[in-house]
Formats: C-alpha cells, structure tokens, sequence
C-alpha cells in the first residue's frame, strides 16, 4: 500500500490510532509533540527543537531523545503506509553531538518489508548534517491487537483507515 500524501490523513491515523504518543502526539504536554508530515516519496518528516530540558551531556540532547526521534519517524511513515507497527529493533548510529538550541529535521522512510516484518530508516539532521541515523524493524500487527481510540472500532474502521 502506498503512503499517503494527505497530511491530513495521517494526522487522523496518528490521532486515532496513536492518540497519547509521547513522542508525536501533537497534544502531549510533557512529551516531545513532533508533527510528522507525509511527502510524496512515502517517507515523513518533522521538525524537533532541542530545548534544555532535554539536555544530555551539557549542551548536547539527550541520546535517548534523539533514538525516540528516529523512532517515531520510522513509526509514522508504516502508519503512513496504513501499516500499524511495533518497534521490533532499533539500531542507532550517533555521528555527531546534537546541539541543545538547535531545531532538527528527523525524517524516516521504508526499505521493504518481509510478512509481519517491515524494515526502515531514520535520519535526524541539523542544517544538511546527518547527525545521527537509525535502521528500524518492526512488527505489523492486527488492529484487534490494539486498543480502540474513543467511538470504537468496528470492522469497516478497520479496512478504511489502517
């Protein structure tokens, strides 16, 4: 199935499938609250900015923040893809420090996938600079696996969004 290109649709597929997100949940107060959007190749893109507060060594960003970056994207291209997914491996190449204070793009795209399996990767860079890339397993699932978003889940939901 291809990505959708609609920003709008995968806005709706976050928000019901993955309402509470702590890392791309638009609405997560005490979260990283990254918008991802879908670009025609079928990848997705977000921008992030380094805040203090999510300080690691002293000016650099935590590196779990940075691995939670590259894996949302990842898992926002396979919902992109109407593929639901859970994070099966994740491997995480740090290149550079990313600097506290910065804004970042993390962007994630899909390699292909083998039955219940999908393999991606991420990227998050600052101005043109990969300052860290990950490679991405994941398990698709069945959605009866996963708890319905408020109003249900019935089985035309289920053929038509994801």
């Amino acid at each position: 199935m291809p990505a959708t290109t609609d920003d709008g649709g995968l806005a709706a597929i976050r928000a019901r499938r993955h309402p509470d997100c702590w890392a791309c949940s638009p609405t997560s107060q005490n979260g990283l609250a990254v918008a991802f959007f879908a670009a025609a190749d079928g990848s997705v893109t977000g921008r992030f900015a380094c805040e203090g507060k999510y300080v690691g060594y002293p000016g650099c960003l935590h590196g779990g923040v940075t691995s939670a970056l590259l894996d949302a994207a990842m898992t926002n291209c396979l919902m992109a893809r109407g593929k639901p997914g859970l994070t099966a491996r994740l491997e995480v190449r740090y290149l550079q420090p990313v600097p506290i204070g910065a804004t970042v793009q993390v962007r994630g795209w899909w390699l292909g996938g083998r039955g219940s399996l999908q393999m991606l990767r991420a990227d998050l860079r600052h101005d043109g600079v990969v300052l860290a890339e990950a490679n991405g397993t994941f398990m698709t699932h069945t959605l009866a696996a996963l708890p319905a978003a408020e109003g249900g889940d019935d089985e035309e939901d289920r053929d038509h969004h994801l």
